[in-house]
C-alpha cells in the first residue's frame, strides 16, 4: 500500500507542475505571422537643403553728397516714390555761389592778362624781326605769354570745378524707386571732408526682391544654379514663396570657425509682402524627380530569415546588393533591383520589378488570444508598444 501511495504522490506532483506551467504562459496559443506591404508605385522624390537668409532689393542705391554744406531743403520722406533725376534735397549755396564768383573774376583777371601778354609779345616779335631788340628780350616776351595762356586755362578749370560743386548742392535720384531709408534732416550739417556722407538708400523695384542665404560648406557642392527653392517668413508664417538661385558666390565667409558660402535666390514680390531685412528660412532643392517608379526605403533593409518568417519558405535566387520581397503564396520570394535617386522615405526603382508589384516592407505577428499585433520590422523606438497582459 505505501509503494502504491508513492506512485500518486508522484502523478498528482506532476500533474500541479504542468498546471503551474500552463498559468505562468498565460495560456497563450501559438502566434500567426502576417507581413506589412506596399505596391510599388510612381511617386515624387526630392533631395533638399536647408538654410537662413535676408530678403534684400535686388538693386539698391546710397545716395550721398561730394560737397559739405547745410541741408536747407528735403523733398522726400520714408517710402516716397522718386523718378530718376528728381530732386529729392538741397544744401545752402551761400558759399558754393561765392566760390563760383570768385572763379569767375579769377578768369576775368587772367584773361586781361593775357591779352596784354600777347599784345605785348606782338610788339616784340615785330622789334625782334627787324633786329630793334635782342634775342633775350624776345624770349621773355614769348615766356610770358605762355603763362597768361597757362594761367586762363588754369582760371577756367577753377570756374568748372566751382560750377560743378554747385551743381552737387542739388542732390537728384539716380534711379526710379521707393526711399527705404533717410538719414538727414533739414538743417543738419554734412561734412564731406574724407567721406561721402550717406543721405538717402533708394531701393530700384521692391516687387523684384532677392534672398542672400548663407549655405554651410558640408551643403554648398550640390547647390547649383536654377534649382528650385521655397522659403517662408515669420511675418508671414502661413505663406510659402518661391524661388530660383541665380548665383553661388565663391568668396566665403568664415564666423565662429563655421565657413558658409552666399546663394543669391530670386524672390519675386508682386504683393509687396516681402520686406527688405526680413529673415527668411530656406529649403533649396538640389535634385528633384517627379512620377518616378519607387518602392518604400524600408522594404530595401527588410531581411526575412527562417526565425522570423514562420513556415514561410524563403527562396532567395536574386543576386546583388539591392533586393526586394514578394510573397507568392507561403514562399517569400527575393528579386535584385538597380535603385536611382532617394529620398530616405521612398526609392527610385530603374529597374526589376513592374509597376504595381506588391512588396514586402516588414512582419507582423498576431496573437490569436489577445488580439494584439507586434511589428517585428521597421517599428518606431518612440511607438508605444503592446500592452502587457496581466493574467496571472
Amino acid at each position: 500500500m505505501k509503494k502504491i501511495s508513492k506512485i500518486w504522490i508522484g502523478v498528482i506532483a506532476v500533474v500541479v507542475v504542468a498546471v503551474a506551467a500552463w498559468l505562468v504562459s498565460g495560456g497563450k496559443k501559438e502566434e500567426t505571422i502576417s507581413f506589412e506591404t506596399a505596391k510599388a508605385g510612381p511617386a515624387n522624390i526630392h533631395n533638399s537643403i536647408t538654410a537662413t537668409g535676408t530678403i534684400e532689393p535686388v538693386t539698391s542705391v546710397t545716395v550721398g553728397t561730394q560737397v559739405s554744406g547745410i541741408v536747407s531743403k528735403l523733398y522726400v520722406d520714408y517710402n516716397s516714390i522718386v523718378k530718376k533725376g528728381q530732386v529729392i534735397a538741397e544744401l545752402d549755396k551761400t558759399n558754393l555761389t561765392s566760390e563760383l564768383n570768385t572763379a569767375k573774376a579769377n578768369l576775368s583777371s587772367a584773361q586781361s592778362t593775357l591779352n596784354y601778354e600777347s599784345a605785348n609779345f606782338n610788339r616784340y616779335k615785330t622789334l625782334y624781326n627787324k633786329g630793334l631788340v635782342s634775342a633775350d628780350d624776345y624770349e621773355n616776351a614769348q615766356l610770358s605769354y605762355q603763362k597768361a595762356k597757362e594761367q586762363v586755362a588754369s582760371a577756367k578749370e577753377s570756374v568748372q570745378k566751382a560750377q560743378t560743386n554747385l551743381g552737387y548742392a542739388t542732390i537728384t535720384s539716380p534711379i526710379d524707386g521707393v526711399v527705404l531709408s533717410k538719414s538727414v534732416e533739414e538743417g543738419q550739417t554734412v561734412a564731406a571732408s574724407f567721406s561721402t556722407p550717406e543721405l538717402f538708400t533708394i531701393a530700384k523695384d521692391l516687387t523684384d526682391m532677392r534672398v542672400v542665404a548663407d549655405v554651410d560648406e558640408a551643403d554648398i557642392g550640390d547647390v547649383k544654379e536654377g534649382e528650385r527653392v521655397s522659403f517662408t517668413v515669420d511675418a508671414f508664417p502661413n505663406d510659402t514663396f518661391e524661388g530660383t538661385v541665380t548665383q553661388v558666390r565663391q568668396e566665403a565667409t568664415t564666423t565662429n570657425n563655421v565657413v558658409t558660402y552666399e546663394v543669391v535666390i530670386s524672390a519675386p514680390n508682386k504683393d509687396l509682402k516681402l520686406k527688405p531685412g526680413l529673415t527668411a528660412n530656406v529649403t533649396i532643392y538640389t535634385a528633384e524627380k517627379q512620377g518616378v517608379l519607387s518602392v518604400p526605403s524600408k522594404a530595401l533593409r527588410f531581411s526575412p530569415t527562417a526565425e522570423t518568417v514562420g513556415k514561410n519558405k524563403i527562396v532567395d535566387n536574386a543576386k546583388g546588393k539591392n533586393k526586394v520581397w514578394t510573397l507568392e503564396g507561403n514562399t517569400l520570394k527575393s528579386h535584385s533591383i538597380q535603385i536611382g535617386m532617394s529620398d530616405g522615405t521612398h526609392t527610385e526603382v530603374v529597374s526589376g520589378i513592374a509597376n504595381g508589384t506588391s512588396i514586402v516592407t516588414g512582419i507582423k505577428t498576431d496573437s490569436e488570444e489577445d488580439g494584439t499585433e507586434e511589428a517585428s520590422q521597421e517599428q518606431s523606438p518612440f511607438a508605444p508598444g503592446p500592452r502587457k497582459s496581466n493574467k496571472k
